[in-house]
This record gives structure tokens, C-alpha cells and sequence, in this order.
């Protein structure tokens, strides 16, 4: 059985196109979180002998992490700029190295939609950060490394 640890998983931005995209890790992540879910659809008939009746209808989600606050750092500075000027940026968010065969995760064109500091007395200022996926030419889908 395999498993994958945190602490080797990445996020990416991409820096090129979509058909050539120029994959630029951003290492300045601490925990990230895919939040994932489906809305529903009723499909109740009174053939259901009483039983409500949903299915699966849009999914959505958030890709919500911590960064340290750091403007010298290129990723911050992109992360901070996107959110400022609410311009859409295509994640890749990896199981892995997005270079490795087999790595997976969810590829993206998102916005930034959240980009909340927290100063607190005995630690590094760092920003919540939260992305959503967003009105593109490509929709989000499960990337696999070829």
C-alpha cells in the first residue's frame, strides 16, 4: 500500500499557457487543505416509496493553505498581486513533483478570494490563503502526470 506524507506534496502556478504551461513551485506553503464537495439535485418522484431521491449535481471547492509573510519570496509576491489585482492564475495542486510520472492533483485556473494576515506576538506573521476555482477556457480537472 502506498501513501504520500504532507510534507512532499506541492503546489505550482503556472507561468506559461495552458497547452505549454512553465510550472513554478511555491515552496512557501505551510498546511494546505483541498476542500472538495457536490451540491445536490432533487430527484423525487412519487414512485420512491417516500424516500427523498438527490444526485450529485455541480462540484466546487477551495484550496485554502497558510503562507509566511514574505515579500521577498516570488510565490507570496505572485499569491499577494493575484489577490490585489483579482487576476485568475492555473494552480497545479500535486501529490508530489509535477516533473514525476504518476503524480497527481487537481489543475486549476483560480482566484484568490481570500488573503487574511495574522500578526501574532511569538510567531512569524503569516496569511491565510484561499483560491477558488474560477471562469476559464479550461475547466478544472484531475491532472495526472503522463
Amino acid at each position: 500500500m502506498a501513501f504520500v506524507l504532507g510534507k512532499d506534496c506541492k503546489l505550482y502556478r503556472n507561468t506559461g499557457s495552458f497547452g505549454t504551461p512553465a510550472w513554478n513551485e511555491i515552496p512557501n506553503v505551510k498546511d494546505l487543505a483541498k476542500n472538495f464537495e457536490t451540491s445536490e439535485a432533487d430527484v423525487t418522484t412519487r414512485g420512491n416509496n417516500g424516500w427523498e431521491a438527490t444526485v450529485p449535481a455541480l462540484n466546487r471547492g477551495s484550496i485554502d493553505f497558510q503562507m509566511v509573510y514574505d515579500t521577498a519570496d516570488a510565490g507570496f509576491v505572485a499569491i499577494r498581486d493575484a489577490y490585489l489585482n483579482k487576476t485568475p492564475v492555473e494552480y497545479a495542486v500535486m501529490d508530489g513533483d509535477i516533473t514525476v510520472s504518476g503524480k497527481q492533483g487537481l489543475r486549476a485556473t483560480c482566484m484568490v478570494i481570500n488573503f487574511s494576515m495574522t500578526q501574532n506576538l511569538e510567531e512569524a506573521v503569516t496569511v491565510d490563503v484561499s483560491i477558488k476555482p474560477t471562469y476559464a477556457a479550461n475547466a478544472p480537472f484531475w491532472y495526472t502526470v503522463p
